[in-house]
């Protein structure tokens, strides 16, 4: 489970949060203020959701003390003026949020951030399947494996995500735009198909991408 810190001298706002995002299957800690945000990144967190203006301080000194730790940074922010996100990112922040914002962006923005910090070694490994991430090449048994675009954006998110349940509607959210083509739900079934065809020794019977039935589909670890 992962572990945020929220950094928002809000009460109501903050109270809000919490509740919100340990019902998304986070851990939370909330804390008012940089005094006890620095005291409280004594402990290990895997994401600081920091607001930019706080009453005994400011945000962006949170952000620099979290980047010692390499801790990923979120700034929450009602500023819209574009030296306050700059600045932020300048600093090391990975992502900003202006308020108000749907809680539901900010979770999807929390697991995208997530997402790029475990970021898989560039080379990945899999039974008698390589993929060089930095190169976007992928071999089979040594032998080149030609994807298109939407194929390779597909299986990265597979291996991004190994051993992870992925459902249809989180795939459709992360390839519908990729080589400028909408992606349905039929689509996607079509891609799956092709991807198990170019990479499977045997397509119907996959062993890196499994069918979890009435869930979705998993790459084995």
């Amino acid at each position: 489970m992962e572990h945020i810190l929220l950094v928002e001298d809000d009460g109501a706002i903050r109270r809000t949060l919490c509740d919100f995002l340990r019902g998304q299957g986070f851990a939370v800690t909330a804390v008012e203020g940089q005094t006890f945000a620095e005291k409280a990144l004594e402990k290990r967190f895997d994401l600081a959701l920091v607001d930019i203006t706080l009453a005994d301080g400011s945000g962006f000194a949170v952000c620099t003390r979290a980047g010692q730790k390499n801790i990923p940074v979120i700034f929450l922010t009602a500023s819209t003026d574009e030296f306050s996100t700059v600045t932020g990112l300048n600093l090391g922040a990975d992502d900003y949020i202006a308020k108000p914002f749907r809680p539901r962006e900010l979770v999807a923005r929390i697991r995208s951030v997530l997402r790029r910090r475990h970021r898989q070694p560039a080379v990945c490994v899999l039974g008698d399947l390589t993929v060089d991430i930095d190169r976007g090449i992928v071999s089979r048994g040594g032998e080149p494996v030609f994807l298109s675009a939407l194929e390779y954006r597909l299986l990265m998110v597979f291996v991004n995500n190994r051993g992870q349940i992925l459902t249809r509607a989180q795939l459709l959210e992360e390839i519908w735009d990729s080589a400028g083509e909408y992606v349905t739900d039929n689509t996607l079934t079509v891609y799956i198909k092709r991807l198990r065809e170019k990479i499977e020794v045997n397509p119907q019977e996959p062993q890196y991408i499994r069918t979890v039935r009435g869930l979705g589909y998993r790459m084995e670890a």
